[in-house]
């Protein structure tokens, strides 16, 4: 029978609504039912394409004993992180700050006013490596809770207390400048990879803000040294086991330093942030690869997350069914030697071995090997190659696919939108420009409904009925802006507009601070509030830059300011950590080189705009179109001069003079230090 869990959105909720837990979603009368009953509250917290959350729900959730003792003595509560992603920050701060780690699936004991007493993340069935049971912790936690309920009660609010009275030292007055990029580019130095790319040891993340920011850095100061780490951190994550080399497109990290093996989950915010990369590195060094890896993205974002109502899907797993009928990690993505034999016969086998570094010892499991390709000046039959993709592809069609997570989260989709729009511009695919456009026509009928306020989620065209948090309201923004400058259609700048507006009166503090929340939302132990970048840029920095951007194309104080303001923290974070404010920095970048306003007085998707487009200079905004029209502040009084396009370039209020030159225009956005 299914549990409380079968009328939600949310694809991992629904994974479990006919477990034999009696589950109930994050909600007011989950805890009411704690408080009538007097038992705790066991929350836990994973998301659709977590391994080790589909493995502890076979082990533990999917156990009717279990079950049976944990619907006796809780109220059992599970919540999808990516719809609430503030409750999720919430408690993961208490995790980690009274184990020194966190991670998902997450297992937090709460009482019925949800103080945390009890933390941890996978437990096991059965006692192991000196972790106790599931059973284990549940007997414990209960025995604890009925015998010693004062010691309970003090520790939970001992917690709560130590969670609140956190302040975030935000920078102060000042915005970053100069010498904290200098430094945070040296602190990046110190921790990249010489050898193999990337930043720090294993498991390797793709560093996509950082990437972002050293191209910024390298268009505004002419750094080679910042090129280069950006250029072959790339090179190396696209020749490596974390890109599809098949089908396109990136999985999560690499377990290894060597971009070898990676967790094979696919997430939409990667592929998106790193299709935008691509195509970035792409306009700094005109490299084939990236070209290449910029467009694959964009088509593997179209052709497997996009949705029937033409949103973004959030993930693919990282396990499906091997050819035993047993669920495996990267069954679907790995091969063996005797599997390429199968396919392609003897001689092109050895050579699809070759090429893609697959051995018989396997450098995966039982085996098998990643598909990569190997980084040496091999001249490679380019045409060969291209069949025997083909062919390996076609096949692996044929195997049981990874389960996708459906929902659309709107920042995730913001980011999206963003680099399709982009990359479709760069490269004249304007089906890609197309897809980002419905994607913005869903979020704005779907997500924005009538107010302007975010949801969170949706699936099927139906809302999940969160609210959105700072990161949607920043990314989503983010996309617009792009997408108004590819389109050249204003009304993306007016969203945008509507969006941050909300920012300004519903998620800014003190001196600058924002927080993940709107100031409405529903109030949970702890205001939610963190402006590190991790795998998808805060939605503090995600926020400040597109204040940033609505500022440069409206010249409104207010946004400045704001952007500003929220800049402190970059000041102070920049220097120390700069591998976890990625975002920040390139939003810095952007501040410091103005950011420029570059006016296109023509027709849109002509020669003059695309110029513009293609400018390197950190954060520029572009508005193009027939300076008749209101839709663009940018275009007010900028006329074509003796009637051909026209380009007017501006930064900290002083215009260049207008020109109808095309390579005049890319001089002045080349953004190289003679340029200035």
């Amino acid at each position: 029978m299914p549990n409380r869990l079968d009328r939600e959105t949310s694809p991992y909720l629904l994974q479990h609504a006919d477990n034999p837990v009696d589950w109930w979603p994050w909600s007011p009368e989950a805890f009411e039912e704690a408080r009538r009953r007097n038992v705790p509250v066991l929350l836990s917290v994973g998301y659709a394409s977590c391994h080790w959350c589909h493995v502890m729900a076979h082990e533990s959730f999917e156990d009717d004993r279990v079950a049976a003792y944990l619907n006796e003595h809780f109220v059992p509560v599970k919540v999808d992180r990516e719809e609430r992603p503030d409750v999720d920050a919430v408690y993961m701060e208490a995790v980690q700050a009274a184990t020194g780690q966190g991670g998902w699936p997450m297992t937090v004991f709460l009482t019925a006013d949800a103080e945390p007493f009890y933390f941890g993340t996978y437990f096991p069935p059965e006692p192991r490596h000196g972790m106790p049971s599931f059973q284990q912790v549940l007997e414990g936690v209960a025995a604890a809770w009925s015998d010693r309920p004062d010691e309970v009660a003090e520790v939970a609010g001992r917690i709560v207390h130590d969670l609140t009275q956190r302040s975030l030292a935000h920078g102060g007055e000042g915005l970053p400048g100069e010498p904290e990029l200098a430094q945070a580019l040296l602190g990046l130095t110190r921790e990249y990879d010489e050898k193999r790319g990337g930043f720090g040891g294993a498991p390797k993340f793709p560093p996509s803000m950082i990437i972002e920011f050293l191209l910024r850095h390298h268009a505004r100061t002419g750094a080679q040294g910042a090129l280069d780490m950006a250029a072959d951190t790339c090179a190396a994550m696209a020749m490596g086991g974390m890109y599809d080399q098949l089908g396109g497109g990136f999985a999560r990290y690499s377990v290894d330093r060597e971009w070898i093996v990676p967790h094979f989950e696919k997430m939409l915010y990667d592929n998106a942030l790193l299709c935008r990369v691509y195509a970035h590195l792409w306009r700094s060094t005109g490299s084939d690869l990236a070209r290449r890896v910029a467009l694959e993205t964009a088509d593997f974002m179209v052709s497997e997350l996009r949705t029937p109502e033409g949103g973004f899907a959030s993930a693919l797993d990282a396990d499906s069914e091997d050819g035993a009928g047993r669920h495996v990690e990267g069954a679907y993505y790995v091969w063996t030697p005797e599997q390429l034999r199968e396919v392609l016969g003897g001689q092109d086998a050895a050579f699809a071995a070759e090429h893609f570094g697959v051995t018989e010892e396997g450098t995966f499991e039982e085996g098998a090997s990643v598909l990569r390709l190997a980084r040496t000046g091999t001249v490679v039959d380019a045409d060969r190659a291209a069949d025997v993709r083909a062919k390996l592809l076609a096949a692996r069609e044929l195997r049981p696919r990874p389960g996708r997570d459906d929902k659309v989260v709107a920042a995730w989709n913001g980011l999206a939108i963003a680099a399709l729009a982009e990359t479709g511009a760069y490269f004249d695919r304007p089906d890609l420009i197309e897809r980002a456009t419905e994607a913005a026509d869903l979020l704005v009928r779907v997500h924005m409904g009538d107010v302007a306020r975010l949801t969170r989620t949706s699936k099927d065209g139906r809302t999940g009925g969160h609210a959105g948090v700072l990161e949607d309201y920043g990314d989503v923004a983010e996309g617009f802006l792009a997408l108004a400058a590819v389109t050249g259609e204003g009304v993306w700048l007016e969203f945008a507009g509507f969006l941050l507006d909300i920012v300004l009166q519903h998620f800014t503090g003190e001196g600058g601070q924002l927080y993940d929340t709107a100031d409405d939302a529903e109030k949970l132990i702890r205001r939610p509030q963190d402006p590190t970048d991790s795998a998808t840029p805060a939605g503090w920095t995600a926020a400040a830059g597109a204040l940033l951007s609505y500022a440069a194309h409206t010249g409104s104080e207010a946004h400045r300011t704001a952007a500003e303001g929220a800049l402190g923290v970059v000041k102070a974070l920049g220097p120390r950590v700069p591998r976890f404010i990625g975002w920040g920095l390139a939003v810095a970048e952007a501040l410091l080189d103005g950011p420029r306003e570059v006016a296109v007085a023509g027709p849109v998707g002509g020669e003059l705009h695309r110029t513009a487009l293609l400018g390197r200079a950190p954060g520029a905004v572009v508005a193009a179109g027939e300076t008749a029209g209101t839709e663009f502040p940018l275009l007010a009084d900028r006329p074509m001069v003796g009637g051909a396009p026209t380009a007017y370039v501006c930064r900290h209020f002083v215009c260049d003079a207008p020109t109808t030159d095309r390579e005049a225009l890319a001089r002045s956005l080349g953004s190289s230090p003679s340029d200035d």
